[in-house]
């Protein structure tokens, strides 16, 4: 997995599978957020997400009132958000 940032666009490259990527996704947003209150994610080739991560989005948008859009490039991730009734919540779309 790679992250890079520009501005409030955070693009995650690469499958989301690890505690490591956990760890490198909220430390990359935790900075973000000092700063911004809208935050774009792009994930375009992940096939799946960890439930730690789910969980963190949703500590970012309920808790600390972001503003968080999602969008992925893979129709399994994006049926998993819908399944799991996020698409709303996190603003899911299709990229």
């Amino acid at each position: 997995m790679e992250i890079s940032t520009a501005g409030n666009v955070v693009t995650i490259k690469g499958n989301i599978k690890t505690v490591s990527d956990y760890q490198e996704i909220k430390s990359t947003l935790d900075s973000m957020i000092t700063t911004h209150k809208s935050i774009t994610i792009n994930i375009p080739d992940s096939i799946s997400i960890t439930s730690s991560v789910i969980g963190y989005f949703t500590k970012l948008v309920q808790k600390e009132k972001i503003d968080l859009s999602i969008k992925v490039g893979d129709s399994d991730l994006m049926e998993l958000f819908d399944d799991l009734g996020l698409v709303s919540l996190f603003k899911v779309r299709k990229a």
